[in-house]
């Protein structure tokens, strides 16, 4: 397992996190890092369309892609 530590932390942020960390019944290290966890597994919003971009397969202009959303939407 690697470390990781954070400095220039807001005093704040420190008691906010310390509390909720108290009330999920966790350390701090604990908590912080299943957050940690958590932000890693969800990939970012470039990362998707990047991933998208090397698929292969046909393509639909966005006009008629939205079209055939909505119309299975509406027959829902």
């Amino acid at each position: 397992m690697k470390t990781i530590q954070v400095r220039n932390v807001s005093d704040r942020t420190h008691a906010v996190l310390r509390r909720r960390a108290g009330a999920a019944g966790m350390s701090l290290q604990e908590y912080l890092a299943r957050q940690l966890d958590g932000l890693a597994a969800r990939p970012t919003v470039e990362e998707v369309l990047d991933r998208i971009a090397h698929r292969s397969g046909g393509s639909l202009p966005p006009a008629t892609a939205a079209a055939q959303v909505r119309d299975d939407r509406d027959s829902r």
